[in-house]
């Protein structure tokens, strides 16, 4: 350790700060700590690693599609995507100090309905250990349109419109 690094963390220590900025390494691991939460099916472990305020970007026009924001709102897309039993398997990770990128298969296997198999990235920003924001990418955004769509219906237009 060099002498300069000594003397900061001791200051820090002194007045009560930090000295170590989260590497690309720990970003990354907040992303794969959700994927793991998200194999499991553990929403739980998925709010675990979500700051409260997260916006989660969901392209596309489907049921599903748009920003949810906060993170009620994204812990009840991943549950309905558990419904549709769309899987995701993790291919690769990078990271920096701002961002964290994922590319997965994204999957599913329901009977009698269209499926989905197609390559999916997303590109993640960490503060503090938590997911702030995500925008997910589709390679085959179509497939993921026809996919949702056969998932969830809406319910017809004077029940889906707010009462105000």
């Amino acid at each position: 350790m060099t002498r300069r690094f000594i003397t900061t963390l001791a200051t820090a220590i002194l007045i009560g700060g930090t000295t170590m900025a989260e590497t690309p390494e720990d970003k990354m691991k907040v992303v794969q700590n959700f994927f793991a939460a998200y194999g499991a099916n553990d929403l739980d472990g998925i709010a675990a690693v979500m700051d409260e305020n997260v916006k989660w970007h969901i392209p596309g026009r489907h049921p599903l599609s748009g920003t949810k924001n906060g993170r009620d709102e994204v812990l009840a897309f991943f549950a309905q995507l558990g419904v549709a039993g769309f899987q995701a398997d993790p291919i690769y990770f990078g990271a920096d100090e701002t961002h964290v990128v994922d590319i997965h298969r994204g999957w599913s296997n329901a009977d009698g309905k269209p499926n989905i198999d197609t390559t999916w990235a997303l590109v993640y920003r960490i503060e503090n250990g938590k997911i702030v924001e995500a925008t997910n990418l589709s390679a085959d955004q179509d497939a993921a349109n026809t996919f949702f769509w056969s998932q969830y219906q809406l319910a017809p237009v004077p029940e889906r419109l707010a009462n105000e």
